[in-house]
């Protein structure tokens, strides 16, 4: 291999996807190392994997979709096409970000291998031996390392196995129940069960066999481990020892791993947000951690790893360190292990990324060394960009006091990355649970929970309220719910003078509560769901039979089922359908008791298609993005299918017409103006076709706002952005861009012109432009953005009219300029009597 040429940009290739069942873990990773590559140094190309194999230089619309599927069938129409030989001239270093089988097992190493091409982590022989969790076993007792006591099971044994016959194997290696089974040759935990009871034992091991179904394969059962559990990161240093270079090993500080109650640590304890607690360092003495990672060292030499190996384990009542899963490459998502004990040495995602690519290419004698690896400190402020001019100060907000809190470290610390570091100089801030402000430094903000940070505050800096004009020139709100979304920081902020994200006070107050919305909507002539208030005080003070007399009275128009849910929480928490009054006393009974509401809302069930859709811009200056279907499993969309990787599914655009599409968004931009929404809000509804709307008309059913929308790394306001040409740095900066201007005149924000920087994206400028008239019997309309445009449906029929309550005539489909309340008279429009 030659020596790079450091003046020209290098071309890494993030390798992503792939054949294993871990395409999904993989899809996050590869996310997170494409937005996080230096730019200056590096020039990233996306490498996807399908399933059956093929490659795809992958567009970048899809790189922020929640599941391979929300693009998968796109692929051959909207991806290039590639060839392993292609990657010989498309690529100089592969950073390889794929998880599994054809991925860590030594086949994708050997390809390269083949094709001449440098890549991160270890080779050939490491990578095989890495997922193997049998061989790794053999190795590691035959050289004193404690593992495990367990046995193995033949996936020829799987369709005969006799309960007696395993437990007294497993009595003969050592061990009893309970215990924990696992695949051979899977990781993220996919498979993998505890055991408590023989009545459990066959089916955990089935269903370890046959996790990857395209397969069967051996099983092992170990004894389960009484003790600390811990992940140890370590990475290798490229240093030269007489004129040679040579790699040392060394360690990240190790991190203690605490599952949720009983819980093993599996996939969703893994991924899903807050779940387990994550302490760095691990809460053991000092002789304890350097065991540890002298232990973990040597197995990483042991098993040939190079360049990066996490290796998880226990630390034992009685001082021993039992090895379990050795990792050739660690997951890579934001507030993975890799990044989160890189923290604490102080290294930003990017720093970090940047020595792992150094270290491989130094070790592969492609890089010259310049007197080592510096890294700046992560605490130090730049206050200027390379042109000279001044950065704009945005505090984030993240945490808060509602249940969505773990949701909202996800968003704000995913907007923290997203902030362009050459525009702007982000101050992360944590909002306690008494609304408290406190400014998070690198290793703080990448926490695993809002319960893990609340517990170090005592070492970060507690910030005033009353401080903030003074740190920030902007305050970008990344909170949901309660005072966060519903008006509470909004207003304190414009106290303040300072200009912020999203919505005014009255609209988010009001669309943070359902029950209001709907009202006030349905009063201005949009579809809504019918519903119910429950007053918990109310509830209780009724027998069962008044209950019962309560329920036939106010809900005698209301046909089963329904939808049982909070009118001022989201994230579909405490979110249940109600098949009959018989199950509804009882969830009524059952909300109350677990969610500390004061209030429950009972809503009509709408049939059909399932939409969400963002809206962006201020007062008539507002676009709808293209909506997506939201595909729930289940009945209800769980709060799973929308944050842990690979459960949830959006389609975007939704699979319905053109002319359906546009429809829909007609109907958002009015609803959006109507409430009075600013910036930037997503919108929950559905289409129903002639024969699901009871009116016998295609409609739009709205369901709720979100003022300030989910921003994690894969949320689907990001793929519907994506599919108008803005990625999510570009729109993010809209919105900041929007927020400025929303507070000018209010506010007299003073930075308000350093917000219009060139390479902004231009305003959003819509001129409708009639074209002709499609065979449906509508206009196509072309809406211009600069030199781009869409083709816009307006029909042409009067299909939806109704009379408001106030009694005007409102006309959704009309291309012209509708009859609802604009954003400056909502005031007005406001009575008690709607709420």
């Amino acid at each position: 291999m030659q020596v790079i040429n450091t003046a020209a940009k290098l071309k890494v290739g993030v390798f992503f996807g792939g054949k294993s069942i871990e395409r999904e873990v993989s899809l996050n990773s590869g996310r997170t190392i494409c937005d996080h590559l230096d730019t200056d140094k590096y020039e990233v190309i996306p490498l996807f994997q399908d399933e059956d194999g093929t490659l795809y230089n992958l567009p970048w619309h899809f790189l922020h979709r929640g599941k391979i599927a929300d693009f998968q069938s796109r692929l051959a129409k909207e991806a290039q096409k590639i060839t392993w030989d292609d990657l010989r001239t498309l690529v100089d270093f592969v950073y390889l970000a794929v998880h599994g089988r054809f991925a860590e097992d030594g086949t994708i190493q050997g390809m390269l291998e083949i094709l001449n091409i440098p890549y991160l982590g270890s080779k050939i022989f490491g990578s095989a031996l890495g997922m193997n969790k049998l061989v790794q076993k053999e190795i590691f007792s035959a050289n004193g390392i404690d593992v495990a006591a367990g046995i193995t099971i033949h996936k020829s044994e799987i369709d005969s196995l006799n309960v007696n016959d395993i437990l007294l194997r497993l009595e003969k290696a050592g061990t009893r129940l309970p215990c924990i089974v696992k695949p051979i040759h899977e990781g993220s935990s996919l498979g993998v069960s505890k055991v408590l009871t023989e009545d459990e034992l066959i089916p955990a091991i089935k269903k370890a066999a046959y996790v990857d179904a395209r397969r069967t394969q051996d099983v092992i059962i170990e004894e389960k481990i009484e003790g600390m559990e811990f992940v140890c990161v370590s990475l290798q240093r490229a240093v030269k020892k007489n004129g040679k270079t040579e790699a040392e090993w060394f360690t990240f500080p190790i991190t203690e791993v605490v599952p949720e109650g009983q819980s093993i640590y599996d996939y969703e304890q893994k991924y899903m947000p807050g779940r387990a607690t994550k302490i760095t360092p691990a809460r053991c003495s000092d002789q304890d951690l350097q065991k540890i990672s002298q232990i973990c060292m040597k197995a990483s030499i042991l098993l040939n790893f190079a360049t990066i190996s996490r290796i998880d384990g226990f630390l034992t009542k009685d001082g021993r360190v039992i090895l379990i899963d050795p990792n050739t490459l660690t997951g890579m998502s934001p507030a993975t292990f890799l990044f989160h004990q890189a923290a604490e040495y102080g290294m930003s995602h990017t720093q970090l990324i940047n020595y792992l690519i150094e270290t491989e290419l130094k070790l592969a004698g492609m890089l010259e060394f310049t007197g080592g690896h510096s890294d700046d400190d992560e605490g130090d402020s730049v206050e200027t960009n390379k042109h000279g001019e001044k950065k704009l100060r945005v505090a984030v907000l993240l945490g808060g006091a509602t249940n969505e809190r773990e949701i909202s470290l996800e968003s704000g610390r995913n907007i923290c990355y997203k902030l362009s570091p050459q525009k702007y100089d982000c101050i992360p801030l944590f909002v306690n649970d008494l609304h408290e402000l406190y400014k998070l430094d690198q290793r703080l903000l990448i926490k695993n929970s809002t319960r893990e940070i609340s517990n170090m505050l005592d070492k970060a800096q507690k910030v005033s309220w009353s401080a903030l004009s003074d740190i920030c020139d902007f305050v970008f709100i990344g909170l949901h719910g309660g005072l966060g979304e519903g008006g509470g920081v909004q207003g304190a902020l414009e106290m303040l003078g300072l200009p912020y994200n999203g919505s005014g006070v009255l609209a988010s107050a009001l669309c943070m509560d359902k029950f209001k919305t709907n009202n006030f909507l349905r009063a201005h002539g949009f579809d809504v769901p019918d519903s119910f208030l429950i007053p918990l005080q109310a509830w209780q003070e009724k027998s069962i039979e008044a209950r019962n007399e309560y329920i036939d009275s106010n809900l005698k128009d209301y046909h089963y089922p329904l939808i049982l849910k909070p009118h001022d929480d989201g994230c579909s928490v405490f979110v249940k359908k109600v098949k009959n009054r018989g199950e509804l006393i009882g969830l009524v009974d059952q909300y109350f008791a677990q969610s500390g509401k004061s209030i429950a809302m009972l809503e009509e069930l709408i049939i059909g298609t399932e939409l969400t859709c963002g809206v962006i811009g201020n007062d008539e200056n507002v676009r709808a993005l293209v909506p997506s279907n939201t595909v729930a499993k289940n009945d209800i969309l769980s709060i799973e299918e929308k944050f842990l990787p690979g459960e949830g599914e959006n389609q975007t655009p939704a699979n319905l017409s053109v002319n359906i599409l546009e429809f829909v968004k007609n109907i958002m931009v009015e609803a959006y103006k109507a409430v009075g929404c600013a910036g930037y809000s997503r919108i929950d509804c559905f289409y129903q076709d002639e024969n699901q709307s009871k009116t016998g008309k295609p409609r739009v059913v709205i369901l709720e706002f979100n003022t300030l929308p989910g921003m994690t790394p894969a949320t689907c306001i990001f793929h519907q952005a994506a599919e108008c040409g803005m990625r999510p740095m570009d729109f993010i900066d809209k919105i900041i861009e929007l927020g400025f201007a929303n507070h000018a005149e209010k506010l007299n924000a003073k930075h308000v012109k350093d917000t219009k920087q060139k390479d902004q994206i231009p305003e959003l400028v819509l001129e409708p432009v009639v074209l002709g008239v499609l065979d449906s019997g509508s206009a196509a309309v072309s809406v211009k953005q600069d030199d781009q445009s869409t083709a816009l449906e307006y029909s042409q029929e009067k299909q939806h009219r109704k009379k408001s309550k106030s009694g005007k005539t409102v006309n959704f489909d009309s291309a012209e300029q509708s009859d609802l309340p604009q954003s400056q008279d909502i005031d007005d429009k406001i009575t008690m009597n709607l709420f």
